[in-house]
């Protein structure tokens, strides 16, 4: 089961979805099922996501 919100207040920083991947890959001892595996795919766009804004958060403005 995932504790990603349904309608999140805020977008969820990149430490925080890396927490839950790694959480997910304890619990399931490192081996994925199909509908495991979604979530993990969801997941990784989510942290990418938040590791893109926060990047273009820490950027100079030109």
């Amino acid at each position: 089961m995932t504790t990603t919100p349904d309608t999140p207040d805020r977008p969820r920083s990149a430490a925080e979805v890396n927490e839950e991947i790694r959480a997910l890959w304890l619990r399931t001892g490192g081996y994925l099922r199909p509908e495991q595996h979604l979530e993990y795919e969801k997941l990784v766009a989510e942290w990418a996501e938040a590791t893109s804004a926060s990047a273009s958060e820490h950027s100079p403005a030109l």
